[in-house]
């Protein structure tokens, strides 16, 4: 569950970022408006269902959400993005950089680790188990 809570803290985190550049004056930009308006929306419903539902799916939806947001930034940042051209300065873009890099992180941990509890052993246990079956 504690993996669970580091990735909804690092999608609301992402999530917060980008209500606050929206509230700063992003919702005036043509296509940029809108998708930070759904990346803030978006961002806190994954986090309601990652601690709410124990489910593959918000996990799943959290690493998109993080490799979605932070390749957005990145093609902002090199080439451009709806007539946007970011810069790697400031907090806000170090905050929401590192967030949505622990969310992929995070999420993908979260996934690897249901998977194994859901197959009602440890990878060490399976182990001892093929390996006692071999005598």
């Amino acid at each position: 569950m504690k993996m669970r809570m580091l990735t909804a803290v690092a999608v609301l985190v992402s999530a917060y970022v980008h209500l606050k550049l929206w509230l700063d004056g992003f919702r005036d930009l043509h296509m940029i408006g809108p998708a930070f308006m759904l990346n803030a929306v978006a961002g806190l419903v994954i986090a309601v269902a990652l601690v709410t539902w124990r489910h593959w799916l918000p996990p799943l939806l959290a690493v998109g959400f993080g490799l979605s947001t932070f390749g957005a930034f990145v093609t902002s940042a090199t080439v451009g993005l709806y007539g946007v051209h970011e810069v790697w300065r400031g907090s806000y873009v170090l905050a929401a950089a590192v967030s949505e890099v622990v969310a992929v992180v995070a999420g993908v941990l979260v996934l690897l680790q249901e998977r194994s509890a859901s197959s009602g052993l440890e990878p060490e246990h399976r182990f001892a188990v093929r390996r006692a079956n071999l005598h």
